[in-house]
């Protein structure tokens, strides 16, 4: 009970300002349901729950003592194979091309507020991972550590939208997805344009989350 006291008390300020946020996104699409009747972009607050999920293991982890190594390995691999969820919701953009032409802006509000709100929820827990690594390893790993969680994230971004795994699979049907993986891996010429995408939409992340830190340091 504690905990969840100081949790809240701590993060009161982003709590509130996520929770508008979320709330702006759902309000926009239940107008666009309202107008156009259609529930297609439904699965948005779904995609949205699957981004909230790393953001609030991270928000945990912070408030909890310093783990043993093994627990919080536990921890960063189920955080890690959540984590390119938080992004995805910018590849739903996709989905605009098949709007109906006189409300494609509420359309764009809709998808691109559902999107800001995964980017923050993906640069917050990523800020409470680099702090949480700060306890088991050196400042010049981590940065290297953080680099490759990003570019991983967009190799994971690329095998949800693409190759339409999801993030359970990795227990459901782990021999299909580690075989997609090697394939990648082990023949890059066959497989250019996820290649590409990983290198682009990794330092799209890259970028952005070095803005976002430049802007949330004290």
């Amino acid at each position: 009970m504690n905990t969840i006291k100081t949790l809240l008390f701590n993060r009161f300020k982003i709590f509130s300002l996520l929770s508008i946020s979320i709330m702006l996104s759902i309000v926009l699409l239940m107008v666009r349901i309202k107008l156009t009747h259609s529930f297609f972009y439904l699965f948005l607050v779904w995609n949205l729950f699957l981004a909230v999920i790393p953001f609030s293991i991270t928000t945990y982890l912070v408030t909890v003592s310093k783990r043993k190594k093994v627990g919080f390995a536990i921890w960063f691999s189920i955080w890690l194979t959540f984590l390119p969820n938080a992004p995805y919701i910018i590849t739903d953009l996709l989905h605009l091309k098949i709007s109906s032409n006189h409300l494609l802006w509420l359309d764009v509000l809709v998808v691109s507020s559902f999107a800001l709100n995964g980017l923050l929820l993906f640069s917050l827990s990523l800020v409470d991972m680099e702090t949480l690594l700060n306890r088991y390893l050196k400042k010049k790993k981590i940065n290297f550590l953080m680099i490759l969680i990003l570019f991983l994230s967009g190799f994971g971004v690329y095998l949800g939208r693409f190759l339409r795994y999801n993030s359970w699979e990795i227990l459901q049907h782990p021999l299909d997805l580690f075989s997609d993986i090697f394939n990648i891996l082990l023949s890059p010429n066959q497989h250019l344009e996820a290649w590409l995408f990983t290198f682009l939409f990794g330092l799209f992340l890259s970028i952005g989350f070095w803005m976002f830190k430049v802007l949330h340091r004290p």
